[in-house]
């Protein structure tokens, strides 16, 4: 691999860092202010809308001007939202703000890939990228519960800088400083992400043209005959993959008797397995041959069936890494493969924004129907054998779709051959 793509792995380490130490930061601060309990979940909804709300708009954004230059202002929107939380502005208001940072930033760090790496290295690249990130957000969640733990957050706060008062008092003050450092450390890293020379579209002011040409790169990327088939797949991981979050910790409580803290470990278990998927994705599929990893997302849904027999963890813990392995297995190469035809199709930056459009749109229908289920108290035994069909009925007929697609492209090859 060239240099400069340790320099965006390293860009995208700490960034990635900083969000999930943050989320675990801001539940805190939430229940530091005795809010809502029902606040929380919240904050992920918060955190998703601008990935669906501004798509149209940070696609162009991204396309706009080097990815590097973008990734750099889109951390001084995290920061500025890192800044809001420190100053007492409401978490879901500020982290609202992480969010639209986050938004900005996502088709910079995949659109970079595509112009600045070979199409043969882009399975390897999305495996590194993809584990790196899972790595992240484990960390994460460490660090997060870490610094807000009473005897770290003691020994953190009573460390003093000679003739300086800080002004950082509490913990949570204390748990945002070292957030905002790590995004600062992020910036540092996005200054040195190598420029790729692509020419840059200008970014229209017109808001109405922006929706209107975003509207067809969505239309272009779902008409496409391999771009829709990545585009399924994609959206439908990223929406089963949040929902089984809260299903996980669910099905914990139930059949294993877990606490929340232990329940909210396996959700670490399942992030382990999505990122040796991922680097066996890079090591073992080639671009060419991605598509033939779908059966993996049909075998996914069965093998989530087998949660509602499971009763003992020594069984419970391979079981999720098996889950994790072959979501990060399957999703890779596709990620890969809808990059690369979006590049093509409509430009870097316009296509990883359509991507987030449908992936968070996903993330907000699947997890809301599953709050719907739960709140009709549904067993969570008849909601995780929901959740398998669904989603081995849904992958099923994504392969039918790709059958049919490459039957169709064989019979245009074949009547142009008789032609000549």
């Amino acid at each position: 691999m060239p240099f400069g793509f340790y320099i965006i792995m390293a860009a995208q380490f700490f960034s990635a860092l900083a969000d999930n130490i943050l989320l675990i930061v801001a539940i805190s601060l939430l229940r530091d202010m005795q809010a809502p309990t029902e606040y929380e979940p919240l904050l992920k909804t918060f955190f998703t809308v601008s990935y669906v709300v501004l798509a149209a708009f940070v696609g162009a954004f991204a396309d706009s001007m080097p990815k590097g230059r973008v990734m750099f202002i889109s951390n001084g929107i995290k920061i500025v939202g890192c800044a809001m939380m420190f100053w007492q502005v409401h978490p879901l208001l500020a982290y609202a703000v992480v969010g639209l940072g986050a938004a900005a930033y996502s088709p910079a760090k995949y659109g970079i890939l595509t112009e600045y790496l070979p199409h043969r290295l882009l399975v390897v690249a999305n495996g590194w990228i993809e584990g790196l990130t899972i790595g992240a957000i484990i960390l994460g969640v460490v660090v997060g519960g870490l610094l807000i733990r009473p005897d770290v957050a003691t020994g953190l706060l009573s460390f003093d800088f000679p003739l300086l008062d800080t002004g950082v008092d509490t913990v949570g003050e204390m748990a945002i400083c070292f957030v905002a450092l790590f995004y600062v450390v992020a910036a540092l890293f996005n200054l040195y992400v190598p420029d790729t020379g692509v020419d840059h579209r200008v970014l229209h002011k017109n808001p109405w043209y922006l929706l209107r040409e975003f509207n067809h790169c969505l239309m272009l990327l779902w008409r496409d005959r391999l771009g829709q088939i990545s585009l399924a797949v994609t959206t439908l991981f990223w929406g089963a993959g949040a929902t089984l979050q809260f299903i996980v910790i669910k099905w914990a409580e139930t059949s294993l008797q877990f606490d929340l803290s232990k329940s909210s470990m396996l959700q670490g278990v399942v992030a382990i397995g999505v990122a040796l998927g991922a680097v066996g994705a890079a090591r073992m599929i080639t671009l060419r041959r991605s598509v033939r990893v779908i059966p993996l997302g049909i075998a996914m849904g069965i093998i989530v069936l087998a949660m509602n027999f499971v009763q003992h963890t020594w069984i419970a813990v391979p079981l999720l890494v098996l889950i994790g392995a072959l979501s990060g297995f399957f999703v890779v190469p596709m990620n890969a493969l809808l990059q690369h035809r979006g590049h093509i199709l409509m430009g870097a930056g316009h296509s990883i924004a359509v991507q987030n459009f449908n992936e968070n749109l996903s993330i907000l229908a699947m997890t809301g129907l599953y709050f719907l289920m739960v709140r009709a108290e549904m067993s969570i035994y008849l909601v995780i054998t929901l959740f398998g069909l669904f989603l081995s009925g849904t992958m099923l007929l994504v392969k039918f779709r790709h059958e049919a697609n490459q039957r169709q492209h064989d019979n245009v090859i074949h009547l142009d051959d008789g032609g000549h």
